[in-house]
């Protein structure tokens, strides 16, 4: 059943109370409000409330405006990077200095400016995953026929404009190590560019399986994702610390060449959340990941015979990294739309493992709006 949308004033009170808490001190706080919101919205889905609320401050805050809104708004809460401990005053005074006014300033105005802002954001996401639902309950009815739609078909293509001009895409609904002639797959990583352990059910761990070279009884007799990955650090000069989020390692593919794929580009967009076994990720990040993913194509394309052309890709930060399904494609797409409205003529592809996820690609000929401006069609 379809809950209403957030009150503004209740959220602007529970977020008064995050700021003078921070972050790590949320769990086990009474946020009835905010812990609603992050339930509707799907955000932190099987983790604690208290993680589950920070998920959806994230998801609200990275729909500011980049710039001093922005900046302010994640200090203010402790959600930029090594600040989540800081007391309030710290993050406070952090945030005035954004604006340049005295701390005193800032609290009676701008903090409120922010603060309401967030609130804001934080209605619009719950009135778009409302918009998600069917009424009378048809939620299972719709995932049904998502599956019926594709049957036993394993991809499809999809015609999508950009830039005034035709292009089509090629959505693949199947685990990610069965694609076969892709030049180029897009991998999540922490921004260690740490591989996950192959056992794992990942897209990277899936991809770092795939590509290891094995021998008759399926031993492993190399590894080499992981290896070039610590080569590329070494080369870079970033061992054993994090790279900025939205970086992109490039490497071979391993055993994956005998299917076609020719490149893996590890795009660092989780950043490790200390003390848990959580990331987090921002879909600005994700932006950056795939807007480099793809220069990094148009730099290596007449490197290999025959040259690169195309690229797939997941929805990257939708599975431990949190983000709906949505707001990474969304993410995603603006990278891809920018590209090839500039003329770009890449192969473009999505890999997913859903119905429901692969009905959200085939939507975007429909018009996918970023993810600021999901107002409804009529």
């Amino acid at each position: 059943m379809a809950t209403s949308p957030p009150d503004h004033s209740s959220l602007l009170v529970e977020l008064k109370e995050v700021r003078r808490a921070g972050l790590v001190r949320l769990h086990g706080r009474s946020l009835p409000v905010l812990e609603e919101a992050a339930q509707a919205v799907g955000a932190g889905a099987a983790r604690t409330p208290g993680a589950a609320v920070e998920a959806l401050l994230r998801l609200a805050v990275a729909r500011l405006d980049a710039g001093t809104l922005r900046t302010a708004a994640e200090y203010t809460l402790g959600l930029a990077q090594g600040t989540r401990d800081w007391p309030a005053s710290s993050r406070r005074s952090r945030a005035a200095s954004v604006y340049g006014v005295s701390v005193e300033r800032f609290r009676k105005d701008h903090e409120v400016m922010v603060l309401g802002e967030i609130a804001g954001h934080i209605v619009r996401l719950a009135d778009e995953a409302g918009e998600t639902e069917e009424p009378g309950g048809t939620a299972g009815v719709r995932s049904g026929a998502a599956a019926d739609e594709w049957g036993a078909r394993t991809h499809r293509t999809v015609d999508a404009w950009a830039g005034g001009r035709p292009v089509r895409l090629t959505v693949h609904l199947h685990p990610v190590d069965l694609l076969r002639d892709v030049d180029v797959v897009v991998s999540p990583s922490n921004v260690y560019l740490a591989l996950p352990e192959p056992y794992k059910a990942s897209v990277a761990a899936s991809l770092r399986r795939a590509a290891a070279v094995r021998g008759v009884t399926g031993e492993v007799l190399e590894d080499p994702l992981p290896d070039e990955l610590r080569a590329w650090a070494a080369r870079h000069g970033t061992s054993g610390r994090a790279v900025l989020p939205g970086t992109v390692a490039a490497t071979g593919s391993g055993a994956l060449a005998r299917q076609g794929v020719r490149r893996i580009y590890h795009a660092a967009i989780a950043v490790p959340r200390a003390g848990t076994n959580d990331y987090n990720v921002l879909p600005a990040d994700v932006t950056r990941a795939v807007a480099r993913a793809l220069a990094l194509l148009a730099e290596e394309q007449g490197r290999h015979t025959p040259p690169l052309r195309s690229i797939c890709l997941p929805l990257l930060g939708s599975g431990r990294g949190g983000l709906p399904p949505h707001v990474s494609l969304a993410a995603v797409w603006a990278a891809v739309d920018a590209e090839l409205a500039r003329g770009a003529a890449w192969d473009v592809h999505f890999v997913v493992s859903t119905p429901e996820a692969a009905g959200l690609v085939e939507r975007i000929p429909a018009g996918i709006r970023p993810v600021h401006d999901r107002r409804p069609t009529g």
